[in-house]
């Protein structure tokens, strides 16, 4: 399971992550800094940590490097979903907590992503109100 990104990791991931092609230091350093002061060097070891972590693979271009995301942020995100769920010693209740502080948003995206994977082992089918039903009709 990947540890968790810093606040500058995340900063730097995340424009990886947006711009889904190789970047190089210098053009995550200037949007940067239309947030924050930040030097060329700081940027840099960040990036070459991030590589090194195995977040981004890396190529020569020149004399710098473009780096290039491994994964998704979304496959992030689940995998720090699945680390912090499978910590707990009760995993139903922490689903129902989670569940509990979803926005409407959020729950709409988890009525969508239960359609298209089969958490069930059962065909998914559609339910008398259009929605996907497990196969016995009960939609649970």
């Amino acid at each position: 399971m990947p540890r968790s990104l810093g606040e500058l990791e995340d900063a730097v991931m995340t424009r990886v992550w947006e711009w889904n092609r190789p970047v190089t230091v210098r053009e995550v350093l200037e949007d940067l800094r239309k947030e924050r002061p930040i030097a060329y060097t700081t940027v840099m070891t960040v990036l070459d940590k991030l590589h090194r972590k195995g977040w981004v693979r890396r190529e020569r271009d020149g004399r710098a490097y473009r780096y290039e995301a491994v994964s998704t942020r979304a496959a992030y995100a689940a995998a720090l979903m699945n680390d912090a769920w499978s910590r707990s010693d009760n995993p139903a209740a922490a689903l129902v907590a989670f569940f509990g502080m979803m926005s409407p948003v959020q729950t709409d995206a988890l009525r969508d992503a239960l359609r298209v994977v089969d958490v069930t082992g059962a065909e998914a089918v559609a339910g008398p109100d259009g929605g996907a039903a497990n196969g016995n009709g009960t939609g649970r």
